[in-house]
């Protein structure tokens, strides 16, 4: 070894036996944690410049209004929407996710008139985990408190039975009121008495089962897509009692005994549930599957059935409503409902429940609405076909048009009876000179206040003169 290399070595030594075994690390590489020379001020720290000056935006012309107008902001094709309304807010040239704030303007610009933040009023089903059947048989997915803290005292689920498949014999600790959203199917219970139940439903009828009345569903040939409500708000799907588990969970000596067969019966049964699972094609002749007992079938004042497809709508100015509820469906003691549909530019008029929550569910179109609670909170929600809102009991709000279709919603309440309190009702009922003194509203205004509920007003050209 040469003199100059002997004269390093000792240097060299420790870097050669602290050096990993697989290769050198970098020079490079920085450390994983940063110098304590980084914390608080330093007359040497870097700024750096952001700027929305660059960005080519256009503001949509309700954005220029009074923020009170609040008009509705479509941003479907705005290129860079931003969070103005008037002279409130201001630029974002950020990295975010413009499908939400295009789908849900209201919350990304809000309406002057909002204030605070109300509940959560708005589940998209679509962000619902779903849940597959068997084999390709159907699929369902939920809304309840775990998504939707405050919506207390009602649930849902929308689901899909593909043709011949059925949702599995079952029952719940809650109440299932159901509307069929397209195809058909074939419904069945037997109540505490014995008493049989069988029918046939379609597109717009409705069902209902009492809390641990057992009943199965099957879909009939085109398959059928419904959508249930339960009257509490942490009902899951998950935890409905199935026949497959009550057999797979008891011995077989005691379901021997039960049922005086031998054990040898049980030899095929299902060791997991099926819950939605392939069937054997239903019979075209119902009266083939109308098995009786002593008891009889029940009886028609006590039908868990209502063909709702077949009730005229009441057609008002704007729109049109149909109304279910205890009055003409008895057995569903206290589920009231009305099927609304709202022409565009239309309003379901502003109005609250003064003796339920209403869970609504918007079957076709756009709409947007402000939920009011006292004494001055206010929040504005956009929706889109298959989602949930929730109104708590006594808070105002509406349902607007926002899209060039038809909007169809369903409002559910726990009632027994379906009624709601029309604030043009109201307004227009009370004397000229106590809305007067109280609004400030003009003579020309307060003559065309309307003494009847509306239900639903037609799209107007409001301006602000």
């Amino acid at each position: 070894m040469k003199p100059v290399l002997l004269s390093l070595l000792p240097l060299l030594l420790p870097v050669i036996q602290a050096a990993p075994t697989q290769g050198f690390a970098r020079d490079a590489d920085p450390p994983l944690r940063g110098s304590p020379d980084l914390l608080g001020y330093s007359s040497s720290n870097k700024l750096t410049e952001h700027t929305t000056e660059g960005v080519k935006y256009k503001l949509l012309p309700g954005q220029k209004e009074d923020p009170k107008i609040g008009s509705y902001l479509d941003f479907s094709d705005a290129p860079y929407p931003q969070p103005i309304r008037g002279n409130t807010g201001g630029t974002d040239s950020s990295q975010r996710q413009e499908a939400y704030d295009r789908m849900n303007s209201d919350k990304f610009a809000p309406p002057g008139t909002d204030k605070g933040q109300t509940i959560n009023a708005q589940w998209p089903m679509g962000l619902s985990r779903n849940r597959f059947g068997k084999d390709g048989s159907g699929w369902a997915r939920q809304e309840n408190t775990v998504v939707m803290p405050d919506a207390t005292r009602m649930a849902g689920v929308d689901m899909r039975l593909e043709a011949g498949a059925y949702r599995e014999l079952h029952w719940h600790v809650a109440s299932e009121w159901s509307l069929v959203l397209n195809g058909s199917c074939r419904i069945q219970a037997v109540n505490e008495d014995g008493q049989t139940f069988v029918d046939d439903v379609t597109e717009g009828d409705v069902w209902f089962f009492p809390r641990g009345v057992p009943h199965s569903i099957q879909a009939l040939d085109a398959g059928v897509e419904f959508l249930l409500v339960f009257d509490d708000g942490s009902f899951s799907e998950d935890n409905t009692f199935l026949a497959s588990e009550v057999f797979a969970h008891n011995p077989k000596s005691v379901l021997s005994k039960n049922f005086d067969l031998p054990i040898a019966s049980f030899a095929d049964i299902p060791e997991d549930d099926l819950y939605i699972f392939p069937g054997t094609r239903a019979p075209d002749d119902i009266e083939e599957q109308n098995v009786t007992t002593a008891a009889g079938i029940l009886p028609r004042q006590d039908s868990y059935s209502y063909h709702f497809s077949e009730q005229p709508a009441h057609e008002v100015s704007g729109g049109s409503v149909k109304i279910i509820d205890p009055q003409t469906f008895p057995i569903a003691e206290n589920f009231a409902a009305a099927l609304v549909t709202v022409q565009p530019g239309g309003l379901r008029e502003i109005h609250w429940h003064p003796s339920s929550d209403e869970w609504t569910f918007f079957l076709r179109g756009k709409g947007r609405a402000t939920l009011f609670d006292a004494p001055d909170v206010a929040t504005t929600f956009d929706y889109q076909a298959g989602d949930v809102a929730y109104f708590p009991q006594s808070n105002s709000h509406y349902i607007e048009n926002v899209g060039d279709e038809e909007l169809v919603v369903l409002e559910v309440l726990q009632a027994d009876r379906f009624t709601d309190i029309s604030l043009g009702q109201w307004i227009g009922s009370t004397p000229k000179q106590i809305v007067a003194d109280t609004l400030k509203l003009p003579e020309s205004a307060l003559s065309k206040l309307k003494t009847e509920k509306q239900f639903v007003v037609p799209g107007g050209n409001q301006t602000s003169n």
